[in-house]
């Protein structure tokens, strides 16, 4: 028994590895923040919101297996790579089994997906592709998206604008200018979060040919997208409450600006492999942002 305990983990740790634990957090942000807006008009729907959060989190998992097979068939994961290993290059797993792997997470969200069809309609079917095709073709296919510097816009428009207005809008129905702005702060955060890996991976994809933002605007002018990043997360708050979007509470969100100071200033301090500290830091930023944004909303 315990030995069949012990080769189940071993089995599963490939998968783990590949799913990247570390990255959930930008799944599970915009769920936050758009059930907050959707209960602040008193539209809360638990079942729409956790079949919002299976959706996010298994479209994300499938992203990242993407991402695991791709890179590797790209030749863009050399052995001396700075962030955590990819098991396709590792030869934990084949690309096969990490392709199928992610086929199946796309299938799980889909199932999800399936029940908020039922809620509101068949308008979800097209953004739901989308969100596939997204996450398929960041590192897939003849031309992707990442390669040519597009993954910046890419991370703010899904996992901030649809994300955020998606989960209100499956529990209110309604398309609304409220989590719209909310989506803005999240979007931008969830964005930091690749510019750090962006950053870090610098040297490496510019040789193997990849045209991130990072490669094309350098170290100090990554830096700088992270910090106007940040910058936007933490203005918006202000110009929400002036627009009457936030109430009383709308300073809950810079509760966390001492925190963003200091992955700030690492970042513009700090290169290589020490940048893993500061994309976990930027990952458990974004989800406590959010989890204080939510906060305010409900206000």
């Amino acid at each position: 028994m315990l030995e069949t305990s012990f080769e189940m983990r071993n089995a599963l740790r490939p998968w783990v590895l590949a799913a990247r634990p570390a990255t959930l957090p930008a799944a599970v942000a915009p769920v936050l923040v758009g059930s907050a807006t959707a209960a602040h008009l008193g539209a809360f729907h638990l079942p729409a919101a956790l079949a919002s959060l299976w959706v996010a989190l298994w479209i994300q998992i499938g992203t990242n297996l993407a991402n695991d097979v791709y890179d590797f068939l790209h030749g863009s994961d050399p052995p001396h790579r700075l962030g955590p290993p990819r098991v396709t290059a590792a030869g934990l797993l084949t690309p096969r089994q990490v392709l199928l792997g992610a086929y199946t997470a796309f299938t799980l969200a889909a199932l999800g997906g399936l029940y908020l069809v039922t809620l509101r309609g068949w308008i979800l079917v097209p953004v739901g592709l989308a969100c596939v095709l997204a996450g398929l073709l960041y590192t897939g296919g003849p031309a992707p998206l990442g390669y040519r510097g597009l993954g910046d816009l890419l991370v703010f428009v899904f996992f901030g604008l649809v994300a955020v207005v998606g989960t209100d809008y499956v529990q209110t129905g309604i398309l609304r200018a409220r989590p719209a702005a909310a989506a803005v702060p999240v979007g931008l955060l969830c964005t930091a979060i690749l510019v750090v890996n962006n950053l870090r991976d610098l040297e490496t994809d510019r040789a193997s040919g990849k045209r991130t933002l990072a490669v094309r605007f350098g170290r100090t002018g990554t830096r700088m997208e992270y910090l106007l990043c940040l910058l936007g997360t933490f203005a918006a708050p202000a110009w929400m409450r002036a627009f009457g979007w936030l109430g009383e509470f709308y300073w809950l969100p810079w509760l966390a600006l001492p925190w963003a100071a200091s992955l700030v200033h690492f970042v513009w301090t700090q290169e290589g492999v020490a940048l893993n500290h500061a994309l976990r830091g930027t990952a458990r930023l974004h989800l406590a942002h959010a989890a204080l944004l939510g906060a305010a909303l409900l206000a």
